[in-house]
């Protein structure tokens, strides 16, 4: 017994993500063009976009990889500022 997978196009995966910006359930969707749920919610993930104020658009992953990197920068700064406080001589009279 073997099992198949099935690929799919970028355009056909692109396509049930819009339809399901634009209102379509993704239980709706799997049965309507017989896709599994976490390939689609895979998806979503993946070809979800946001557009930002100067009109950038980014990715999931875009926008996960800028978290991480928020997150370890200022994980730094706490760091330095610690640093910082113990180093800075303090005088007698603070």
């Amino acid at each position: 017994m073997s099992t198949r997978q099935t690929r799919y196009d970028e355009d056909f995966k692109r396509t049930l993500v819009d339809l399901y910006h634009n209102g379509k359930t993704q239980s709706a969707l799997c049965k309507e063009y017989g896709v599994s749920l976490t390939a689609l919610s895979r998806w979503i993930k993946q070809y979800s976009t946001v557009e930002t104020d100067d009109g950038q658009i980014l990715t999931a992953k875009q926008i996960s990889e800028l978290q991480k990197r928020n997150a370890q920068l200022e994980e730094e700064n706490m760091i330095l500022k610690k640093a910082i406080a113990i180093f800075t001589p303090h005088s007698s009279n603070d």
